[in-house]
Parts: structure tokens; sequence; C-alpha cells
């Protein structure tokens, strides 16, 4: 549990710096523009703001819990974590990255499957990219996301100080991605996410939508044939079908979405039986 406590303590820090400088980044690029920016992206802003208050919340008390048996699971590989210890930086935050945006692209991919796509369209329903988009998560969303991602790093023995540094690096590249950026970061866009990759992902189309998972790397992506180059669709429109739809409505969004697909069937059983 330290590595949960410690990874999300690090990505609190992180808010404050995060905001002033993205806050003089939009001044700096969008200059006589930034006031209408601003009064275009308020409403979804403060649903995004709303999100991060109630999953802080919500969050708090899972970070105090007593951390024996996450120090127990941890031990299930002592040799592994024994020699994680023994490396040196140099190996062991490459390797940590690596595992974790692994996990992470196929967290991701998963949160695009039928099932758990209600939950995460909450993230995508921004229609207005800023880089508060990445806290813009359904607090179901929020928890799945803590534990899938940190908890099979525990589980492989690495350092608690890789993981953290390892989150903190893709909270502060979250952030820039999510951005209102075209940018595709030229040659460098083949191996890291680029804000115009990303945007991709945002995309309103629900095909395209399924491309560029990774966090930071654009390795897994490659690998598995989810990549698609960007600058055919630089500032592509995003959201979901149905738009924004507040603090109420997307903390709701999850729930309706599956009440819809569960009516689904039973609607197309009482068809076929009014056939028969």
């Amino acid at each position: 549990m330290e590595a949960f406590a410690s990874d999300a303590a690090a990505k609190m820090l992180a808010f404050a710096p995060a905001a002033l400088l993205f806050a003089v980044l939009a001044t700096i690029l969008k200059r006589e523009r930034i006031w209408a920016a601003l009064a275009r992206t308020r409403g979804e802003t403060l649903t995004n703001i709303g999100l991060v208050a109630i999953n802080s919340l919500i969050l708090a008390p899972l970070l105090v819990l007593p951390t024996e048996r996450w120090n127990d699971a941890a031990a299930i590989f002592p040799a592994m974590a024994a020699f994680w210890d023994a490396q040196g930086a140099a190996l062991v935050l490459p390797v940590t990255l690596l595992a974790g945006e692994f996990i992470i692209y196929w967290r991701h991919r998963a949160e695009h499957t039928k099932w758990l796509w209600p939950m995460h369209a909450v993230h995508h329903s921004d229609t207005a990219m800023t880089w508060l988009a990445l806290l813009r998560k359904h607090p179901l969303a929020k928890v799945l996301s803590l534990f899938v991602d940190v908890a099979p790093l525990i589980l492989l023995g690495l350092p608690v100080w890789a993981i953290v540094v390892c989150g903190l690096a893709r909270t502060w590249w979250g952030y820039f991605i999510h951005a209102d950026l075209p940018w595709t970061l030229g040659p460098l866009g083949k191996w890291l996410i680029s804000p115009a990759a990303h945007r991709l992902h945002h995309i309103d189309d629900l095909e395209l939508c399924g491309s560029n998972y990774g966090g930071i790397l654009t390795v897994w992506d490659r690998l598995f044939g989810t990549y698609v180059d960007p600058a055919p669709f630089i500032d592509c429109r995003t959201g979901v079908e149905g738009g924004s739809k507040g603090l109420a409505g997307e903390l709701a969004r999850p729930f309706a979405g599956w009440a819809a697909m569960a009516r689904k069937p039973a609607a197309r059983a009482a068809q076929e039986t009014a056939e028969a």
C-alpha cells in the first residue's frame, strides 16, 4: 500500500505546478484567444474539478488501509524484489516504465471493450481538450486504474521509488498530451505519445478512438497494431455521443449505459416472442 499512497501523493503534488505551467503555456500560445478558450471550456473544467474532488474523497480511505496484506503480496516473489534492489536506476527505471506502460496499455484497451466502455466513456466525453481532461475519470474507473496499474508492479518486486518516479512522469506526460496542442513531436512522435496522437484517441469516432492507447510510449501500440499516425487528424473533434453531461450526468453515465445494454436483450426477446 505504500506504493499506492506514495504514487497518489506524488500525483497530487504535481497538480498545482501543472496548473501553473499549463496556464502559462495556454496564455503564450492562445494570446488574445485565451478568454474565449476559457469561456468555451468552463463547463467541462468545472465537471473535471468536481470529479477530482469526488475521486479524492473516495480514494482517501483506500490509501490508509493497513499495509500488511500488500507487504505479504509483495513477498510472493522475494527473490525478484531482492534482485531489483541490487540493480541500479539505469536498469530499474526503464524496466518499471516499460512494464507499467504494458499494464496500462492492456487496461486501457480493456476499457474500450463493450462492458467497460460506459465507465471509460466519461473520460472521453470532453468536447474541448484541456490538460484537466486527464483527470476526467469516473470514480469506478479511478479505483480500477489505481489498483490495476500499480499492483502488478508491486508483485513483480519493483521498488516503490521506481513506481513513484514513473507514475509521476506518466502524470506530467498525461497532462501534456491532454492539452489543446496540435503537436506531433516530429521524429520523437514515433516513440512518444504526442498531444496530437492522444487527441486522435479522443476523437468522436468509436473506431478511430481505438488507437494510441499508450501513456508515454508508442512501443506497445506499434507492437500490437493500434498506433495510428495523427498527422491527418490534427485538431479533430473530440467527445462521445450525447456530449458532456455535467458532473451529475457523468457520474450516472456508466449506469445509464449498462442499463441500456441490459434492456437490449430483453427488448429483442420480447420482439422474437411477439413475432412467434
